[in-house]
């Protein structure tokens, strides 16, 4: 088991450098919080128009097929259990009703008391033929013990609820994915220097960001040596209990505090032995933002991307 290869948290794919890496990591970032407002308050059809667009965005990138393979097929088959369980699980409406009228309520003619002859049979409600072809039980199935019933509304909310889960994930994983942390930082930077005028620390904001995408890996990696430690030993879980069982996982949950507080200690004395006071003093410039023409293409689709969305992705 590796989990530097496994995991998408926190990874940043350097080679091959697709279109995607040379975007502006602003305008990346703009994209992904579009990829995360957009679904709020959206139709079923935007919904699915954005995992389609994901998707659509990975194929064209080329990103290797071994980097996203795992990832979107183990996410896809989430979303899909979701959207099946989902759209067979109750609505939560009681769909059966009573009716307004009676059902021999519409009379066009009764009979009359001086006449003998019988008046013509009135139609019942049931048999007026429907304005629409409105059905809100879209499925019913009813075979003995097998009770399946899909309306439209356990439709809509199985069709959110994976959508969104596809998208809030896979748009961040695609982001992390193509842009660097250095990058990421900058560009945070960059977009919060107004808020330098209300005495916040940017700069402090900025650094702990950085020290903290770069920390991930080193957790990842600690873990997977002490899991590799356990595995190696062989030990008999079934003979040890589950009192003793818990002790060895407290002590192992032990050990990974202790490894991972002696690497901050070790990054902050490679920090002081370099000089290193404060980040005002030593700014390293990591990345040169610079919008370039693509850049603009991208903020340009940006903008055509809100106006499909408020003329046509809203809720009906």
């Amino acid at each position: 088991m590796d989990l530097l290869r496994s995991l998408p948290i926190g990874l940043y794919l350097e080679q091959p450098v697709t279109w995607l890496h040379h975007l502006d990591s602003r305008v990346k970032l703009a994209w992904l919080m579009s990829f995360l407002l957009a679904p709020l308050l959206a139709n079923p059809y935007w919904r699915l128009a954005l995992v389609l667009l994901l998707i659509l965005i990975t194929l064209t990138a080329a990103i290797p097929l071994r980097v996203w393979r795992q990832q979107m097929g183990w996410l896809l088959m989430l979303s899909f259990f979701v959207l099946i369980v989902a759209t067979f699980a109750p609505d939560g409406l009681k769909v059966d009703h009573q009716p307004r009228l009676p059902a021999n309520g519409l009379t066009f003619a009764e009979p009359s008391p001086i006449s003998e002859t019988p008046a013509t049979e009135s139609p019942r409600l049931g048999d007026l033929p429907q304005p629409t072809s409105y059905k809100y039980v879209l499925y019913n199935l009813d075979q003995g013990f097998l009770r399946l019933t899909v309306t439209r509304r356990s439709l809509d909310l199985a069709i959110r609820l994976s959508t969104l889960i596809f998208t809030l994930i896979y748009s961040t994983n695609l982001y992390l994915l193509t842009t660097a942390p250095e990058e990421i930082t900058a560009g945070l930077e960059s977009l919060m220097r107004p808020l330098r005028r209300f005495n916040l620390p940017v700069t402090e904001i900025v650094l702990t960001l950085t020290l903290s995408l770069r920390f991930i890996p080193l957790v990842l990696e600690e873990v997977q040596n002490l899991i590799r430690s356990i595995s190696t030993r062989a030990i008999n879980w079934r003979k040890l209990g589950i009192r003793n069982s818990l002790q060895v996982w407290l002590t192992v949950a032990q050990r990974l505090l202790e490894n991972l507080l002696l690497r901050a200690e070790q990054i902050a004395k490679a920090m002081t032995v370099r000089g290193f006071t404060s980040p005002n003093e030593h700014r390293v410039q990591w990345h040169q933002l610079r919008l370039r023409w693509w850049d603009w293409a991208a903020v340009g689709s940006l903008i055509i991307f809100w106006g499909l969305r408020l003329g046509w992705g809203g809720m009906v």
